[in-house]
C-alpha cells in the first residue's frame, strides 16, 4: 500500500503525528484508522464476492484487476495466439528495404541479405535507409514533386 514512502518520509509522519495527536491519543488514533482501513477492505471484498456470485459460473475467474484498461491490452496482446505469429511473421527491415527499393525504381532482390541496421550489403546496389543523402550544391534546385504540393 505504501510501497513509495521512504525512512525519513515515515519518522516524518509519525513525528507529525506525534505532535498533532498527543502521545496520549496517538494509539487510540491508531487503533480507529487501522479499524476503518478493516471495515473498508471488508466492504470491497464482499461487494466483490456479490458482483461475482451474480454474474454466475461462466464468470468465476473473472478478475477485477482486468478491468483497468492498461492490464486489459497487456493481457490480450500477450495471450493472443494470432497476434503471436503475425508479430512472429513480420521482418521490419526486409520491409523497410522493400519500400526503399519500390520508391527507387528497383525490383526487390530477394537474394541479396539484409545486413544489421537495415540496409542491404555493400556493392549490390542497395539503399543505405541511414545515411544522409550528399547535398546539392547552392545553385542547384531541389527536385520537383507534384504529387506533394
Amino acid at each position: 500500500m505504501f510501497n513509495d514512502i521512504g525512512a525519513l518520509e515515515l519518522v516524518v509522519l509519525v513525528v507529525l503525528a506525534v505532535l498533532v495527536f498527543g502521545p496520549d491519543k496517538l494509539p487510540k488514533v491508531i487503533q480507529d484508522v487501522s479499524g476503518f482501513i478493516r471495515k473498508i477492505r471488508d466492504f470491497s471484498e464482499s461487494a466483490k464476492h456479490d458482483i461475482r456470485s451474480e454474474l454466475g459460473p461462466e464468470f468465476k475467474d473473472f478478475e477485477f484487476e482486468d478491468l483497468n484498461p492498461k492490464t486489459f491490452i497487456r493481457k490480450q496482446l500477450t495471450e493472443n495466439e494470432d497476434l503471436k505469429e503475425i508479430r512472429s511473421s513480420f521482418d521490419l527491415k526486409k520491409e523497410i528495404n522493400d519500400v526503399a527499393d519500390a520508391v527507387n525504381g528497383r525490383e526487390p532482390d530477394a537474394s541479396v541479405p539484409a545486413v544489421a541496421g537495415g540496409t542491404r550489403a555493400e556493392g549490390h546496389g542497395g539503399v543505405d535507409l541511414l545515411k544522409k543523402g550528399d547535398r546539392p550544391d547552392h545553385g542547384d534546385r531541389p527536385p520537383f514533386d507534384a504529387d506533394a504540393t
